[in-house]
């Protein structure tokens, strides 16, 4: 998981990351067990809290004690991706490291993310969407992705934390916040 990666390469130190999501949320608990693996071969304990509602998820952010985890991981929880904000404010507040699926949350103020890109993703889409419009039938389109992955990076952020993100990640960030 190049997510994973990327910030144990921002945070060297990383020992403890924390998720939030919905165990009931199939995608967002797939999503987990492969962050879950990943941390373990990377000797990083994944702490998962599992939320059902937004009072769940509010009353776990507000708890996290400060130096309890080094950094917040998303998953694909749409209960969590709500109160992104309350995430961003709770994690600079009590100093950790964020790392997001969505660049627009790094623009809200999280510290990283690293996705294919939401804008490509729609532009992609209108594509399909206009051909469609102009007569051409579904079955005939072509299957295409975005296989663009882009790094997004605020260092404004980063800087509020006490985190320096190192020159090599700068490098091959697509996006730099200051």
């Amino acid at each position: 998981m190049k997510r994973l990666e990327i910030l144990k390469e921002i945070v060297p130190k990383l020992r403890r990351v924390v998720t939030f999501y919905n165990p009931r949320n199939r995608v967002a608990s797939e999503s987990a067990k492969l962050v879950r693996e990943t941390a373990g071969q990377m000797g990083v304990q994944f702490i998962e809290r599992h939320i059902g509602s937004a009072e769940d998820l509010q009353v776990n952010v507000r708890t996290l004690n400060i130096g309890e985890v080094d950094a917040y991981f998303e998953v694909s929880d749409a209960l969590a991706v709500v109160h992104t904000q309350l995430i961003i404010d709770t994690a600079k507040a009590k100093r950790f490291a964020t790392m997001f699926v969505n660049d627009a949350s790094v623009t809200q103020g999280g510290m990283a993310s690293y996705s294919v890109s939401r804008y490509e993703t729609g532009r992609l889409s209108a594509k399909y969407v206009q051909r469609v419009l102009a007569g051409v039938k579904p079955n005939e389109l072509p299957v295409e992705g975005v296989d663009k992955i882009s790094l997004i990076l605020n260092l404004g952020t980063a800087k509020q934390i006490g985190l320096t993100i190192p020159q090599r990640v700068l490098a091959r960030a697509d996006k730099v916040i200051k």
